[in-house]
């Protein structure tokens, strides 16, 4: 990588990334423990104890650059960062102090349905002033991420980071970071339920948030912020390093409405995980990330001070944040410019999974259209909304094939409680992941190995449009009582 502005950067090579054993940042859960430890911030763990409180709160905090009122896991945006090892347990005890109901998804994880913390479907939801034991077992390691699963409550201040180490580590590293990407408007522009209300009074769509790579129209909204581990551009979270160190970072986009172009300027990114799961490593200058979505990369740093840039894709914004490894070197600034946003990108293509995570062949083919009906503002599964939803019925031990095929103007980030699918690349398997990208007239499908029974919900992972109808069921077997109306 020839060296620039901020300094000489660089990639990794293939032979860099799984040559010994795990070597995490002095920050990292080590060791075997069957708890979940928590840390202050994203790279800070506590000692690992007999499980946590995770209260649920409202709060003015700041966000680097300004303070809003909102609401928090624990006073903090983004909520503390959790820590366990794949095999073990997370023991999370919510407290509702908000005054709304509410409740945790743990976004990715293979869980026991009732855990999911999916309204209507797995639990019901804390009232306030009650707690409910989250107590569940994380099977795979990864990035993941948790949060609110009730109304809105995602778009404020209600989500944070989950770290589930590989007790076999076999990726070399010297140290990682954790890289939380949000856009915000709680507290600035109203509530995201003030949003909702605005885009349900009106058939128009803000037709200037368009992307080329997401094939139309972006978003549904402009947010104001975007922000790096709850901080503003103005502010920057800084991610403090030394000049060769190979580094892994784990991205989450926790955004309601927001994808993002990310990019290390100075540097190629070698990108190892997606949605927790390894893939052959793919040597890229940016990848797209879209809502809900999870990707880990390793890179060695160079020697400068390094913009670490999340576009927001379609909306003339970024969110922004500094990897510095030299103390005496010059700071980017906020609105720099990165050539790797415009050179190689990341495809599915690219992620080629290992072997042992290859699903079993489908026995049979589902489809689901992904569409809009006339008013606009209405997003539908099959023609149906959330009110009287879709319900894909398995049967344990089966595997099927999911066929998606979006007839919407808008692409969709769409995400499966529960499990984690198999994306099909062409005419082979490609990587495994819970929440994948569906472009306007794209069919795109995935394989789902069903061996985890319950009422798992299969919806958009854009915020508004789940609100707005984009919600379906997979369910085991015959539908109960209370959701027999629901069919495919």
């Amino acid at each position: 990588m020839n060296g620039s502005a901020w300094g000489s950067g660089g990639g990794v090579s293939r032979r860099l990334l799984f040559t010994g054993t795990f070597a995490a940042a002095a920050s990292a859960v080590t060791g075997s423990f069957a708890e979940a430890a928590v840390a202050d911030r994203p790279g800070r763990a506590r000692r690992p104890g007999r499980g946590m409180a995770l209260r649920a709160k409202p709060a003015t905090v700041s966000l680097g650059g300004r303070k809003v009122a909102t609401w928090t896991y624990d006073g903090m945006v983004p909520g503390p960062i959790i820590r366990a090892t794949a095999g073990g347990v997370v023991r999370a005890r919510l407290v509702n102090d908000l005054p709304a109901e509410t409740t945790v998804h743990w976004h990715g994880i293979r869980i026991d349905p009732r855990m999911d913390g999916a309204p209507g479907y797995t639990q019901a939801p804390t009232k306030p002033g009650r707690a409910f034991d989250y107590v569940f077992k994380v099977p795979d390691p990864g990035t993941y991420f948790y949060h609110s699963h009730v109304g809105t409550q995602l778009d404020r201040g209600l989500y944070g980071p989950l770290v589930v180490a590989d007790p076999h580590e076999p990726l070399g590293y010297d140290e990682e970071f954790v890289v939380l990407l949000d856009d915000w408007l709680d507290g600035v522009d109203g509530t995201p339920d003030d949003a909702l209300r605005r885009l349900n009074s009106t058939t128009d769509h803000d037709d200037t948030l368009r992307s080329t790579l997401l094939g139309g129209v972006s978003a549904e909204i402009r947010h104001p912020f975007h922000l790096i581990n709850g901080r503003m551009a103005e502010a920057p979270e800084v991610f403090n390093s030394r000049p060769g160190r190979v580094v892994r970072f784990r991205v989450i986009n926790a955004a309601a409405d927001t994808a993002y172009r990310v990019a290390l300027g100075g540097h190629r990114m070698t990108v190892t995980h997606a949605d927790g799961f390894p893939c052959g490593p793919a040597t890229v200058d940016a990848f797209l990330i879209g809502m809900g979505e999870r990707y880990d990369f390793v890179t060695r740093l160079g020697a400068g001070a390094f913009p670490l840039v999340a576009l927001a894709e379609g909306k003339g914004a970024r969110a922004f944040a500094i990897v510095r490894t030299t103390r005496t070197a010059r700071r980017p600034s906020r609105d720099v410019k990165v050539p790797e946003l415009e050179r190689r990108l990341l495809a599915y293509a690219d992620l080629r999974p290992r072997r042992a995570d290859a699903l079993p062949r489908p026995s049979r083919t589902v489809t689901v259209t992904l569409g809009m009906r006339p008013s606009g503002n209405e997003w539908t599964l099959n023609d149906r909304l959330a009110a009287d939803p879709l319900r894909v019925r398995v049967e344990k031990g089966e595997t099927i094939r999911i066929v998606m095929d979006n007839t919407s103007p808008m692409w969709h980030p769409m995400h499966l409680h529960g499990h984690t699918f198999q994306v099909r690349v062409g005419d082979r398997r490609g990587p495994r992941k819970d929440t994948v990208n569906i472009k306007p007239r794209e069919r795109l499908s995935v394989d789902v190995e069903c061996d985890n029974p319950g009422e798992w919900m299969f919806h958009c992972h854009n915020l508004y449009h789940q609100e707005q109808g984009m919600m379906g069921v997979l369910g085991y077997g015959p539908p109960s009582p209370r959701n027999r109306h629901m069919t495919h």
